[in-house]
């Protein structure tokens, strides 16, 4: 009996950062400061909402309703315009569901989220991808990519994995130079750590655009990102739209809950960004003393440049692993001689400082 034919997906499916070294002693402990978590973990107002016995027998609110009103409330936005999802990711596939057909085309940077190029392919739509200048998305790069075919461009501003960002200006200055009928995604996954007095948000600036659709999350700096849930903005239409195809209950009730308490403590959030600005300062000074060369902090991570460094980034990482201490290898993202450091928690930070210290010791 044949197998039913299936689509024919041609492109590289996404690999998360590694979460263990199997040459290591189950006993060692291993610090991960790979995948842009929180620091901090979640606030204390998440901690008690999680002892709580919390009813997992019936179906959580599928319209994320009293999310959505929270969200509305401390963003000063429109509850009506808010979809919620199971992570960013989620409203990143609807999207592409929703817009892409077969001899579509989405543009997005050479040097970005992974997920965008991934459900733009799925949905059939063409990738096309505009060259960078030192890590920083191109606004001439991308407006030269856009043909009559294009419908979506895709940005996470500041970006990941560069750390690079467009301020204010220059996103304004993107939006009118794109065709009107283009979709601009900004995805605003890293904004709170932003300190530039010229950056703002794609949410400050474009809430009332109806051809930008801004996406959030609760996986950085709110620290749930075990719980995948995240939110996007636009035009009324299209959240009507994605609703039809948002899957049913999609964000589950724990999820819901935490993310409502999360947006309440603005006490851990400020501890967050400022325990963020501490050490990004501090382990930059210190990585720059050896010759590798970072990103302006702009995130809740750091993109390690090797180029002018005696040792490679491929040597380094397999050193710090040796200790217990995993990094995100670039060459997915087709950075060859990077590494992508998470800021950690104090502890975590000094044993990768300490472990640097160590590997450069004698060169």
């Amino acid at each position: 009996m044949k197998l039913t034919k299936f689509k024919k997906l041609n492109f590289q499916s996404y690999k998360p950062g590694k979460y263990e070294i199997p040459s290591l002693k189950k006993t060692k402990k291993i610090i991960k400061l790979s995948a842009n978590e929180s620091a901090l973990g979640v606030s204390s107002k998440v901690k008690k909402i999680l002892r709580n016995k919390i009813s997992t027998s019936k179906y959580p609110d599928y319209t994320s309703k009293l999310l959505r009103k929270q969200i509305s409330n401390k963003f000063k936005c429109n509850a009506n315009k808010v979809i919620c999802g199971s992570g960013s990711d989620e409203i990143i596939q609807m999207l592409c569901q929703l817009f892409l057909n077969k001899g579509d085309e989405v543009v997005v940077p050479e040097f970005s989220f992974l997920m965008y190029r991934i459900y733009a392919s799925i949905s059939g739509a063409k990738v096309v991808f505009s060259k960078e200048n030192n890590f920083k998305i191109s606004i001439d790069n991308v407006i030269k990519k856009v043909n009559k075919k294009t419908k979506i461009v895709f940005l996470a501003n500041p970006n990941n994995p560069t750390g690079t960002y467009l301020d204010r200006n220059e996103l304004n200055s993107l939006r009118k130079r794109l065709r009107k009928d283009i979709l601009l995604v900004i995805d605003d996954a890293y904004y709170e750590y932003m300190r530039d007095k010229k950056y703002a948000s794609g949410l400050k600036i474009f809430k009332n655009y109806k051809n930008v659709f801004i996406l959030r999350t609760f996986s950085k700096i709110y620290g749930l990102a075990a719980l995948r849930i995240g939110w996007g903005y636009g035009d009324k239409k299209i959240i009507d739209a994605l609703n039809l195809i948002k899957p049913p209950f999609n964000v589950n009730e724990i999820a819901q809950i935490c993310a409502i308490e999360a947006l309440k403590d603005n006490k851990f959030i400020n501890k967050s960004i400022k325990h963020n600005l501490y050490w990004s300062k501090k382990i930059k000074k210190t990585l720059e003393r050896f010759n590798i060369y970072t990103n302006k902090i702009s995130a809740n991570f750091l993109l390690l440049n090797f180029n002018r460094c005696k040792l490679s980034a491929n040597y380094t990482e397999k050193k710090l692993e040796k200790k217990g201490i995993i990094l995100r290898e670039m060459r997915t993202y087709g950075i060859d001689n990077h590494l992508r450091l998470t800021i950690g928690n104090t502890d975590e930070n000094k044993l990768f400082l300490g472990a640097i210290e160590g590997i450069f010791k004698n060169v």
